[in-house]
């Protein structure tokens, strides 16, 4: 069964603004891979290779996901961390609700917000009208 992670994307305002920002670091400019580092490699990390994705909540918002193609040990000036590797393809999802909380978790298959189509009338909305219809049951 596949599951998934969701992480809070600190710092970030939009799927746009998280975008824009891994388009200029030039960290990802050689790897076909997106990543981030955490403190711990998952458990179930081989139900999460079977298709899982790292979900990410943005404002409040589970808004957008990457697929997750890699976990990797890499060493930092604090020890041992784990390397999540995304793809590189961030995908739009619909808007969900989410509290902040610390860390990455798991996150069901069936609890999972479905994909936004690119080129859907939805998709070309701002954020926050996308939030406000959301909140009052339109979307």
């Amino acid at each position: 069964m596949t599951i998934h992670i969701i992480k809070l994307c600190v710092g970030v305002d939009s799927v746009e603004h998280l975008m824009e920002l891994r388009k200029n670091n030039p960290r990802y400019r050689t790897l076909d891979y997106h990543y981030h580092i955490t403190r711990f490699k998952p458990k179930k990390a081989e139900e999460i290779l079977d298709g899982g994705s790292i979900y990410w909540v943005i404002k409040g918002f589970i808004l957008a996901r990457q697929r997750i193609i890699g976990f990797e040990d890499v060493q930092t000036d604090q020890g041992v961390k784990c390397m999540i590797k995304m793809d590189k393809k961030v995908h739009l999802t619909e808007s969900q609700p989410r509290r902040a909380f610390q860390g990455w978790r798991y996150f069901e298959e069936n609890a999972a917000p479905k994909d936004v189509s690119e080129k859907s009338e939805v998709a070309e909305m701002p954020m926050e009208l996308k939030n406000d219809l959301k909140t009052l049951g339109l979307l």
